[in-house]
C-alpha cells in the first residue's frame, strides 16, 4: 500500500503509520484524564462526565468499517490525510467547547476521524512489512506509547494552562503532521497496491471462516479489557494512591497512569517477537492465562505496588495484539484486509466502548474498582476458552508471510 514499490517508500509508509497510531490513541485518551479536573468545574460525578465520551469511543470503532472499505477501494494515503487533519481540527474544537454538550460533540468528532487509523493504518503496516509480527509489534508500541504518554501530557497541560490546552496542543500538532504527510505523499491518489510478498499455506475456507468467527468473540473481549484499563487508569490511581495524588495533584494521577501504561507498551514488542517465533494459536491464549491472576492481584493492591500490577495487566493485554492482528491477516485475503480490520475494530473499539459507562457506573455504585478488575479476570477466562478452538491449519513458526487471495474469501 505504499505509494511506490521502493524500500524507501515502505519505510516512509511505516513511519507515518506509526506516528498516526500514536496520535489516534493520544487524541482519544485526553478526556479520561481531563475529566478529573472537570468534576469540580461542572459539579457532576465521575461516571456521568466520563459518559460524555461514550459516543466518541463508539464511533472510534463503529466507523472503522466504512473507513477500512474506503482504504481498500479508494486510497490509503488519502484516508490517512483525512485522519490527520480531521482528528487534529476536532481536537482544537474540543478546546473551544463550552459546556458538557459541546465537549460531547467534539469528542464524537475526534472518535469519528480517529476511527480511520486502525483499519487503514494496520493494513498499511501489514502490506509494507517484511516481518509482520515485528512490524506490528513496533507499530503497537507507538500506539501504546500514545496511551501511556497521554495521561501525563494531558495532566501537565491542564495543570499549567487549563484543560482546554490539553486538547488544543496535540490537535495542532496532529494537523501539522498531516500537512507534512500531504507533502511526502502528494503524488499518491490511487487505491492500495497489491502485496508482493510470499503467501501462507492455503487455509481451507471453512477453517478461515471459523477462525474469523472465533476472533469476533475474542476481539470484543480484548477490547473490553483495553477500554476499561486505559480509560479508568487515571481515576484508579487517584483513588488507590491518594497520598501521592494529594501531594502533587492531577499530575500525580496522570504520572502514575503513564508509568503503568508505559510498562504495558513494552508488551507490544514482546508480543511481536513471540508472534514471529511461535505458533499464533499458542501465543494468543497464553498471555491471558497470565493476565487473569495479574488482574485479580491489581484488584487488591494500592499505591506504588498497584503501578506494577496494573502495568503487568496492560503488558499482557498488549502482548496479545500482534498475534491477534496476524491471525486476522492469516484468515483474510489481502484485497479485503483493511475491511477486515475495520470489522475487527468495530468490535474491539466500538462495541467494546460499553466498558466506558460500565467502568464509570461500577465506580459510582461501589466507590472502588475491585469489581472492574474481577470482571476483567472473568473476560480473560472467556478469551482463553474461545482461543483454544482457533484453527491451526497453515500454522508455522513464522508469520511474516501472506495468505492466498482465495484462502478465506470475502468472509470478513
Amino acid at each position: 500500500m505504499s505509494t511506490d514499490g521502493s524500500a524507501g517508500g515502505n519505510v516512509r509508509a511505516l513511519f507515518f503509520a506509526n506516528i498516526a497510531h500514536f496520535y489516534s490513541h493520544m487524541m482519544m485518551l485526553v478526556f479520561p484524564t481531563v475529566v478529573i479536573a472537570l468534576e469540580p468545574e461542572f459539579n457532576r460525578p465521575f461516571g456521568e462526565l466520563l459518559s460524555l465520551s461514550f459516543v466518541g469511543f463508539a464511533l472510534y470503532g463503529i466507523a472503522a468499517l466504512p473507513a477500512g472499505w474506503l482504504g481498500d477501494k479508494w486510497s490509503a494515503p488519502g484516508m490517512l490525510t483525512v485522519f490527520f487533519l480531521g482528528t487534529g481540527f476536532a481536537g482544537v474544537a474540543a478546546g473551544f467547547a463550552d459546556g458538557p454538550l459541546g465537549i460531547a460533540i467534539a469528542l464524537a468528532a475526534i472518535g469519528l476521524f480517529s476511527s480511520i487509523y486502525h483499519p487503514v493504518g494496520t493494513a498499511w503496516v501489514v502490506a509494507n512489512a517484511v516481518s509482520r509480527g515485528k512490524a506490528l509489534g513496533v507499530n503497537g508500541v507507538f500506539g501504546t506509547a500514545g496511551i501511556a504518554a497521554t495521561p501525563l501530557i494531558a495532566a501537565a497541560l491542564t495543570s499549567a494552562f487549563g484543560w482546554r490546552s490539553a486538547f488544543m496542543v496535540p490537535g495542532v500538532l496532529c494537523v501539522l503532521t498531516g500537512l507534512v504527510f500531504i507533502f511526502v505523499f502528494r503524488a499518491s491518489s490511487g487505491g492500495a497496491q497489491r502485496e508482493v510478498l510470499p503467501v501462507d499455506p492455503k487455509i481451507p475456507r471453512v477453517q478461515a471462516i471459523r477462525g474469523l468467527a472465533i476472533l469476533c468473540v475474542t476481539v470484543l473481549c480484548v477490547g473490553l479489557l483495553a477500554q476499561a484499563t486505559t480509560v479508568g487508569m487515571p481515576k484508579i490511581f487517584a483513588v488507590r494512591a491518594p497520598d501521592i495524588v494529594d501531594s502533587v495533584g492531577l499530575i500525580g494521577a496522570g504520572g502514575l497512569a503513564s508509568v503503568a501504561l508505559a510498562i504495558g507498551a513494552m508488551g507490544q514488542l514482546a508480543g511481536g517477537w513471540l508472534a514471529d517465533k511461535y505458533r499464533l494459536t499458542l501465543v494468543y491464549p497464553l498471555v491471558y492465562v497470565m493476565m487473569v491472576p495479574a488482574a485479580l492481584l491489581a484488584g487488591v493492591l494500592s499505591g506504588l505496588p498497584l503501578v506494577g500490577a496494573a502495568g503487568a495487566v496492560m503488558f499482557l493485554i498488549t502482548a496479545s495484539l500482534p498475534a491477534e492482528n496476524s491471525l486476522v491477516a492469516r484468515f483474510c485475503p489481502a484485497d479485503w484486509r483493511a475491511s477486515a480490520y475495520g470489522a475487527k475494530f468495530v468490535l474491539g473499539l466500538g462495541v467494546s466502548s460499553l466498558a466506558i459507562p460500565l467502568t464509570g457506573g461500577i465506580y459510582d455504585a461501589t466507590g472502588g474498582f475491585w469489581w472492574v478488575f474481577a470482571g476483567m479476570a472473568l473476560i480473560g477466562c472467556i478469551i482463553i476458552v474461545f482461543a483454544a478452538f482457533l484453527p491451526k491449519a497453515g500454522e508455522t513458526n513464522r508469520t511474516d508471510t501472506r495468505i492466498e487471495d482465495q484462502a478465506a474469501g470475502p468472509a470478513a
